[in-house]
């Protein structure tokens, strides 16, 4: 259906319609509905359709500014819903074009495309605006045949591929063309490829799909299907050109971006429906291993989003898949030998299931390929459960397949030498039994001769069933093929075994604790063995959130963006850490926020964090009693700009406080505007000379002469001395308005924090503020400021201080320093040579 004249179905705002005046030789008009031509008149008319088609819109129906479609799937339904659409029609007085409209088809053209019960088809006229087309001669000819190659791009496999030709003749920019013999080839494949274009399927609710990807020197492309009943049927292609950098990506990282692409163009069925990705190479393991790139992390972090779980590629069944499918292989991966090519496809045997009601053997095997030398071990277990271990050592070097291969073609002719009519095959090599049941095509020319060798073994048996274990179940065959590979047959020996009835060291008896599953628990069994929970909306929220974390010499890391790797903790860790921050040898009883904060920016991470912070603080009985309550409204700041660190500093007197040992009952604070760092000295006596010495002492000695010293007006800093002590070093002196602190409230602020620390600290002893005071001033040097973002010693500095509260030691949690070689530099720390 099509709304007649839609933009002028709304009226206009009256303010507004003198905006739209034209002026005639009759006089000055405007309109009183909306024209067409204003800038934001499609976007007016969609919120219209979109708010009053509320709530139908992808239910029973679909609209496109004035395109409107209403879908039922029974003749009865259909009725109902036509009523309920022009009943709003009729609330709303909107009007409809009878013309364009058609009511109770099966098939129809809507935004395009031809949309029926069989799928999507392609609009017949643009297919013959391809066909019907005369070879381009000019640059505008060629970019009006791209410009409708487009609009099809959707159901054209690798349009991208296809056009280069076309590309490669608009280079220069000039009127005139080159039309080549590669771009007349290119031309009449395309028009041959578009006059059987292919029908797209539409997916059913909650059905799997399928996505095949594709990588060429020039573009990146994929097709998204379905499987209904063993078939293989397109969905929609998608095809992109490489673009300068993207060109020189690795193969792995522009499949990884084929990826990407795939899920921001068909997002809507990324959404809705799990996807299998299927595909030879490792992209999984690319996407999640912990020293990927920046690109790669944002990629992994982006496809977290979706249900996305990637499987080995099978067989092509439906030939549209399979033209696509015949160009996958990038030229990385391409066959060693030319005798092999892609017209190979896995062998089928045609073997028969087991009978179980007769006698069925049981084969393990297992290959082993190393320096040492190479070898198999196979055990085979009679139908009476009688065991045959067999190792064999090679005269001659493999590869780590084929000796899998040997292993496997040892124990078919140990089976048939004992007349084992059916067989359990199991092996741990997934590349070795998924080419034997024709999941995997067997390229190399080496594998497809043990391929076609152990096909010619299995055809002697009545049935078999070959299955893919784990290692671990395994572990019988694999030890004997090991000892094959390193026994030494230049060496005549025998081997005594011993078997020992208890340990040569008698330890006491201890109960071993076992922690129960934590929130990391299903994340770390989901990257390291792909294990998901039953439940399909549980697996898909998993898969979403493992794609933030990754696991690292068995340790799962937290990632992002822009931040290091975080080390993942328990509640209870973590707890132990936010004790050690907030009240620890260096704590400052920090709020919630801050102590949060902290514990980010020394390389740690749970769920409850903030949480856990803030029922900390609250549950601490020195913040209780010395915390701050407030009885006023806070003022707004107001900034004092400092142009580069340790360039301005503001300084203040703190006092008199409770006498401590030598004398001393007051302090000097200064402070970095920039960075907000804070020297401070306990004095005895205030007067300028002590206040000379402490800026020469603590702030020039240390920092460099600053630009600028921002003081009240106290006798100590405005006295002859201490003017004559800037002016001798050029530092500008300047002074805050008297019974105005704000003009140097930085300074203000940070004596109010240190009193505060001071008094959290030293509880009854107050004559200890002297000692105490360089904790005080260490916490506040590592602690977080929310007029920075960092803490004053990273600005200083550049990185984060080691603290006491890091816990050390085999058996404690490791600090992110310690471990940054590990992570080969993640977490943006320089490498540390240990001497």
């Amino acid at each position: 259906m099509d709304a007649y004249s839609g933009y002028n179905q709304i009226f206009m705002h009256p303010p507004d319609s003198e905006h739209t005046a034209f002026i005639t030789d009759k006089g000055l008009y405007c309109y009183n509905v909306m024209p067409f031509g204003l800038k934001n008149a499609g976007a007016t008319y969609q919120r219209l359709v979109n708010k009053i088609f509320a709530g139908y819109i992808g239910n029973i129906m679909e609209v496109y500014v004035d395109d409107m479609l209403v879908k039922s799937r029974t003749a009865e339904d259909h009725l109902q819903n036509l009523s309920i659409m022009f009943g709003i029609l009729k609330d709303y007085r909107m009007r409809l074009n009878p013309k364009k409209c058609a009511f109770g088809v099966s098939s129809g053209k809507f935004l395009g495309f031809m949309i029926s019960q069989r799928g999507i088809e392609a609009n017949p006229e643009k297919i013959k605006a391809i066909i019907d087309m005369e070879r381009p001669k000019t640059t505008k000819d060629i970019q009006s045949l791209t410009g409708r190659v487009a609009a099809l791009t959707r159901f054209i496999s690798k349009a991208t591929d296809k056009c280069v030709p076309f590309f490669k003749a608009l280079k220069g920019g000039k009127r005139d063309i080159t039309w080549t013999a590669e771009c007349d080839n290119a031309f009449q494949a395309l028009k041959n490829y578009m006059s059987k274009a292919p029908l797209l399927s539409k997916p059913l609710p909650g059905e799997i799909l399928y996505l095949y990807l594709s990588v060429s020197g020039t573009a990146v492309s994929s097709v998204l299907i379905r499987k209904p009943e063993k078939a293989e049927l397109p969905i929609f292609y998608v095809s992109k050109a490489l673009q300068s950098a993207e060109l020189r990506y690795p193969p792995l990282e522009q499949l990884a971006l084929a990826l990407v692409v795939s899920a921001r163009r068909l997002r809507p069925y990324f959404r809705a429906h799990g996807i299998k990705v299927l595909t030879n190479q490792p992209l999984r393991q690319v996407l999640q291993k912990p020293e990927i790139s920046g690109r790669l992390i944002k990629w992994a972090i982006e496809l977290g989003e979706f249900d996305i779980q990637f499987v080995p590629r099978p067989a092509e069944k439906g030939q549209a898949v399979a033209d696509f499918i015949s160009e996958l292989t990038p030229a990385t991966v391409q066959p060693a030998s030319e005798a092999i090519t892609e017209t190979i496809l896995p062998y089928q045997t045609g073997a028969k299931c087991l009978d179980t009601s007769t006698p069925v053997w049981c084969l393990h095997v297992d290959g082993s390929a190393n320096q040492q030398g190479c070898g198999a071990g196979l055990v085979l277990t009679t139908p009476d459960g009688q065991k045959i271990e067999y190792a064999l050592r090679f005269d001659f070097r493999t590869s780590n397949n084929e000796a899998e291969y040997e292993a496997l073609l040892a124990g078919l002719r140990l089976a048939k030498s004992m007349n084992a009519k059916q067989i359990r095959i199991h092996s741990d090599s997934q590349l070795i039994v998924n080419q034997v049941t024709a999941d995997f095509a067997a390229k190399d020319a080496s594998m497809y001769a043990y391929l076609s060798t152990a096909h010619q073994l299995l055809r002697s048996f009545q049935a078999y069933e070959i299955k893919q274990i784990p290692r671990g179940e395994n572990s019988h065959a694999d030890a004997l093929a090991r000892l094959a590979s390193a026994i030494n047959d230049k060496v005549g020996r025998k081997v005594p075994v011993e078997i020992l009835a208890q340990p040569s060291t008698v330890t006491s008896e201890a109960c071993a604790v076992r922690y129960k599953d934590t929130w990391m628990s299903p994340i770390y069994l989901y990257l390291t063995n792909g294990t998901l929970p039953e439940d399909k909306a549980q697996a898909r929220k998993l898969r979403y959130r493992s794609a933030r974390y990754t696991v690292i010499n068995d340790v799962l890391y937290k990632r992002g963006y822009t931040t290091p790797y975080l080390k993942c903790l328990t509640a209870e860790q973590g707890e132990y850490i936010l004790r050690e921050i907030h009240s620890g040898v260096c704590g400052d009883h920090s709020g919630s926020r801050s102590l949060a904060y902290k514990v980010f920016r020394q390389g740690y991470f749970w769920p409850t964090m903030h949480q856990d912070a803030n029922t900390l603080v609250k549950r601490c009985d020195k913040c209780q009693r010395f915390g701050n309550v407030p009885y006023i409204p806070a003022e707004p700041f107001t900034p004092i700009v400092s142009p580069w660190p340790f360039a301005q500093w503001g300084l203040d007197l703190i006092g008199p406080m409770p006498q401590g040992k030598g004398q001393v009952k007051y302090a000097v604070v200064a402070v970095d505007y920039f960075t907000k760092w804070v020297e401070a000295e306990p004095l005895a006596t205030i007067t300028a000379a002590k206040i000379e010495d402490f800026v020469w002492t603590h702030i020039c000695c240390r920092f460099g002469i600053p630009y600028a010293i921002i003081t009240d007006n106290g006798r100590q800093f405005d006295s002859e001395l201490f003017r004559h002590f800037c002016t001798r070093l050029k530092i500008n002196l300047f002074f805050a308005s008297p019974a105005h602190p704000q003009s140097n409230g930085q300074v203000e602020a940070i004596n109010k924090i240190v009193k505060k620390l001071l008094k959290r600290q030293l509880d009854k002893a107050k004559g200890a503020w002297p000692e105490k005071l360089p904790e005080a001033l260490w916490a506040i040097r590592t602690s977080y400021r929310t007029s920075t973002g960092e803490t004053p010693f990273s600005m200083a500095f550049g990185s984060e201080a080691v603290d006491s509260y890091e816990p050390s030691g085999e058996n404690q949690i490791p600090f992110r320093r310690t471990f940054g070689r590990e992570l080969g530099g993640l977490l943006f720390i320089p490498h540390i040579n240990d001497q």
